[in-house]
């Protein structure tokens, strides 16, 4: 792993940690040449994993662009990233064990509506006007409705 302060590839693992759900590693490193600490995560590659857009256009899995989007809905919310990324690798883990290559987008946004609320409901929301593409206030209003209803 190469040291983000000086580019050194010499580094130790001073400490290693699994996941909760055992699928990532965090390791703390130490760079051996300017001793600079940093972390690494290590994950499991999804190979061949491909989502099936609304339109019919297929593209590569990308855990990272998920990742993105759950972050722009949490923007500005007392949310951690930790909260996030948990949050993505769990719907990562359900959505590779319903489905062997091909994953409809239908399926991802659901998966994260489902599971943002817990978390919090303005980013809930967010995520919802993006993904359900609302058009007026109205929509807004008919979204958090159904969100108090469910917590009721």
């Amino acid at each position: 792993m190469r040291c983000p302060k000086c580019t050194s590839i010499e580094d130790k693992v001073i400490d290693s940690r699994i996941s909760r759900e055992g699928n990532t590693i965090r390791r703390r490193r130490e760079c051996l040449e300017c001793g600079h600490r940093f972390s690494t995560t290590e994950t499991l590659v999804r190979e061949g994993l491909v989502v099936i857009k609304r339109d019919g256009r297929r593209e590569d899995f990308d855990p990272e662009k998920l990742t993105r989007a759950v972050r722009a809905a949490c923007h500005k919310r007392p949310i951690d990233q930790e909260q996030i990324e948990m949050l993505v690798e769990d719907v990562t883990d359900i959505l590779d064990a319903r489905f062997d290559s091909e994953i409809p987008s239908r399926e991802i946004g659901e998966a994260i509506m489902e599971r943002l609320p817990r978390i919090d409901q303005v980013a809930y929301v967010r995520f919802a006007s993006i993904y359900k593409q609302f058009r007026d206030a109205s929509e807004f209003i008919h979204e958090i409705n159904a969100l108090d209803q469910s917590d009721a």
